[in-house]
C-alpha cells in the first residue's frame, strides 16, 4: 500500500505540474498568464522600471532559466546587451535559440524603421527594426498566438486549454481595442517629440507626427546643440508635448518644454512601468489618457 500510495503521489504531481515559463519583459508575462492560464508558472527577468536595453544580467537570475520548460524574448535585438551571457551559464538546452523552448516575439510582427545602414556611426541602431511594438497594442493578438503555439509544443497535453484561453483572450483583447482606438482619435494628426524612437509603433498607428527625438542619435545623450534644435523644431511647428520615458533623464525634457511651454508626457513602456500599469489593459489606457487629454 505505501508503494501503491508513493507512485500515486508522483503520477498526480505529474499531471499537474505547472510549465515553468520565463519571459524577459513583463509585459510578455502578461500575455503568457493570459494563455496558460493555471498550467503555466511565469516569471519575467526584467523590471519594468528599468531601461530595457540595458537590463544588469545577474547571477540570481541564471536559475530561474536553468529551470525554465520556455523561454519567451522580445526580441529585434532588445535583449542582445544582458540576455546571452545569462543564457550561456543556465546551461539549458531546452529553450536555447531555435529550440522547441524559445519563442521570439518579434516574428510575429511587422518591424518597422529597419535602417538602411548599420553603423556604429548611426548610434544604437537595431538592424532588424524597432524593437518596441509593445507599444502598438494590436500587435499582441499576433504575439498571443505564438506563445499559445509554443506553450502547446512544450505542453501538448494542454494543448486545448491553450486554444480555448488564446480564444478566450482574442475576443476580450478585440473588444479593448475598440475602446482603445476609440479613445487615440482625439490625438490624430498631433505633433509630439520624443526622447528616444520608443513610441513609433503607436505613434504610426494611430497618425501621430513625431517631429524629432532629444536624442541626437539613439542611445546617444542629448547635446547643447541638439537641444537648442528640437528647441527651434517644436517652436516651428507647434509640437503639442514631448514623450518622455520614465528612466531616461528627464532634465532635458523640462528644459526643453520651460522654454517652449510644451507639456511633457511620461509615456510608460511595459506594464508596471508607472504606478497604475499592472495589467495589460491599465497599461494601454494610461497610455491614452495621458497622450490624448
Amino acid at each position: 500500500m505505501k508503494k501503491i500510495s508513493i507512485l500515486f503521489l508522483l503520477i498526480s504531481a505529474s499531471l499537474f505540474a505547472k510549465i515553468n515559463v520565463v519571459t524577459t519583459y513583463p509585459y510578455l508575462a502578461k500575455v503568457v498568464h493570459e494563455v496558460g492560464g493555471s498550467a503555466v508558472h511565469v516569471t519575467s527577468l526584467a523590471s519594468p522600471r528599468m531601461d530595457p536595453h540595458f537590463i544588469v544580467p545577474k547571477p540570481s537570475l541564471i536559475p530561474k532559466l536553468s529551470r525554465a520548460d520556455l523561454l519567451v524574448i522580445n526580441g529585434a535585438g532588445l535583449e542582445i546587451g544582458w540576455l546571452p551571457p545569462l543564457l550561456k551559464r543556465a546551461h539549458n538546452a531546452a529553450i536555447n535559440p531555435g529550440s522547441k523552448g524559445f519563442a521570439d516575439a518579434s516574428k510575429a510582427v511587422h518591424l518597422i524603421d529597419k535602417p538602411k545602414t548599420v553603423s556604429r556611426a548611426y548610434g544604437d541602431v537595431h538592424p532588424d527594426g524597432n524593437p518596441h511594438f509593445v507599444m502598438d497594442p494590436h500587435n499582441l493578438i499576433p504575439i498571443a498566438k505564438l506563445i499559445a503555439g509554443k506553450l502547446s509544443r512544450v505542453d501538448p497535453a494542454n494543448k486545448g486549454m491553450y486554444q480555448r484561453n488564446l480564444s478566450a483572450f482574442l475576443q476580450k483583447w478585440r473588444g479593448f481595442l475598440k475602446q482603445f482606438d476609440g479613445q487615440m482619435h482625439a490625438c490624430r494628426g498631433m505633433k509630439v517629440v520624443q526622447y528616444h524612437e520608443l513610441y513609433n509603433y503607436l505613434l504610426k498607428r494611430y497618425g501621430i507626427k513625431s517631429l524629432a527625438t532629444l536624442e541626437p542619435l539613439p542611445g546617444i545623450s542629448p547635446s547643447s546643440k541638439h537641444t537648442i534644435e528640437v528647441i527651434n523644431i517644436i517652436k516651428h511647428n507647434k509640437v503639442e508635448k514631448i514623450l518622455q520615458d520614465p528612466y531616461h533623464e528627464k532634465k532635458t525634457s523640462r528644459f526643453i518644454a520651460g522654454k517652449t511651454k510644451t507639456k511633457v508626457v511620461v509615456i510608460p513602456q511595459d506594464t508596471g512601468a508607472v504606478s497604475g500599469t499592472n495589467t495589460l489593459k491599465s497599461f494601454y489606457l494610461t497610455i491614452s489618457g495621458r497622450l490624448c487629454h
